[in-house]
C-alpha cells in the first residue's frame, strides 16, 4: 500500500460534491484513522462531460504524488471508457463491468477498483435475512441499470439464498444488456433476470411483485436529478424491503415507501450505510489502512454526528 508521508489527497470526482456529508465527514475520518495530513477535494463533473474531462482528472492523479487516489460516484463508466488505458492494472469487477468507482496507487502503480459489490453486500445483510427470498417467495425489483444497479443485482444472483425472479430497468436499453452481459460473462445464470426499458413510472412492475420483495432505487433520482422512478400513485407490496440508495436531496421514493411503511409493513432503508460502507471501503485502499468491524462502527458513529 501507499506510505502516506507529507500532505496526502484523496479525490472526489461526482456531481455535486459540496452536498454530500463527506466533505464534513472526512475530516473526522482522518482524526480516527491517524491521517492527520490527510485531505478530500471534490471535483464536480457534469453528467454530460466529454471524455477529455475524465482523462484530465486520472492523468492529474497519476502523475501527481500528493494524489494518492479518488473515490468517483455517478461517472464510474464514463470514468472507465474515457481512461481505462491510463491504468496499469483494472481489478476484475471493474473490467467485467466497465466501471470505475476506486482509483488507487499501490507500489507506484495505478490501479482501478470497482468496490459497489463489496459495498452492496455490507449493506445489503445488515437488513436482508439469510433465508429472505426462500422463506418469504419475494423477488427483487432494481429501478435502475447503472454502476450501482449493476453490482447489486450482481451480488444477489450469487447469493446463497438468490432471488427466483430479478427485474431490473432503465432508460438505456444499452445499459441493461450490459447487465445481462455482466452476469453470463461472470459465470452466472441471466435466465432469472428481466430487463426492461422504461421511459416513465414503473409502477406496473412494482405491482406485479409478491409480497416480501426487494424494490431498490438505483437510478439517482431524488439525489443528483429531481424526481422518483415511480409515480406518486405506486403501491409498494406488502411486507417489501424498500431500499433508496441516497441519503440526500429530494428523496421523493424514499418519502413514499415510508408514507407506506405502517400500512403495508414495509422495512424502509435509506442510502446511509451504504454510504458509510462505499466511502470508508475506498478511504481504506486509497490510504491503506486496515478496517475492522469495531473501526467501522467508530466511522459510523463519527459520520453520524455531522450528517
Amino acid at each position: 500500500m501507499t506510505a502516506v508521508t507529507g500532505e496526502a489527497v484523496m479525490e472526489f470526482i461526482g456531481v455535486s460534491t459540496g452536498g454530500s456529508s463527506i466533505m464534513r465527514v472526512f475530516p473526522e475520518w482522518a482524526r480516527v484513522l491517524g491521517l492527520p495530513t490527510a485531505r478530500l477535494i471534490g471535483h464536480d463533473v457534469p453528467l454530460d462531460a466529454a471524455p477529455d474531462r475524465y482523462r484530465a482528472l486520472v492523468a492529474e492523479i497519476k502523475d501527481d504524488p500528493h494524489r494518492l487516489g479518488a473515490l468517483v460516484t455517478t461517472h464510474k463508466i464514463a470514468v472507465y471508457r474515457a481512461a481505462a488505458d491510463l491504468f496499469d492494472e483494472i481489478d476484475e469487477f471493474a473490467a467485467l463491468c466497465g466501471e470505475i468507482s476506486s482509483i488507487s496507487k499501490h507500489g507506484g502503480r495505478l490501479i482501478g477498483h470497482a468496490k459497489d459489490p463489496i459495498t452492496a453486500g455490507l449493506s445489503l445483510e445488515e437488513f436482508l435475512a439469510p433465508d429472505h427470498f426462500a422463506r418469504t417467495g419475494g423477488h427483487v425489483l432494481c429501478l435502475g441499470a447503472g454502476g450501482a444497479g449493476t453490482a447489486i443485482v450482481w451480488y444477489l444472483a450469487r447469493r446463497a439464498d438468490a432471488p427466483e425472479r430479478i427485474v431490473c430497468t432503465d432508460v438505456s436499453a444499452d445499459r441493461l444488456a450490459g447487465l445481462r452481459d455482466v452476469l453470463t460473462r461472470g459465470g452466472l445464470d441471466d435466465r432469472t433476470l428481466a430487463g426492461h426499458r422504461v421511459e416513465g413510472p414503473a409502477d406496473a412492475l412494482l405491482a406485479e411483485l409478491p409480497p416480501g420483495s426487494l424494490v431498490i432505487n438505483a437510478t439517482g433520482l431524488g439525489k443528483d436529478r429531481p424526481g422518483s422512478p415511480l409515480s406518486a400513485d405506486a403501491v409498494f407490496p406488502a411486507e417489501a424491503l424498500v431500499w433508496e440508495l441516497n441519503y440526500r436531496g429530494e428523496l421523493d421514493f424514499l418519502r413514499a415507501a415510508c408514507a407506506q411503511r405502517e400500512r403495508a409493513g414495509l422495512t424502509v432503508v435509506d442510502g446511509w450505510r451504504y454510504f458509510v460502507h462505499g466511502w470508508s471501503q475506498v478511504v481504506a485502499e486509497v490510504f491503506g489502512v486496515e478496517l475492522t468491524g469495531p473501526t467501522v462502527e467508530e466511522l459510523s458513529r463519527v459520520a453520524a454526528r455531522v450528517r
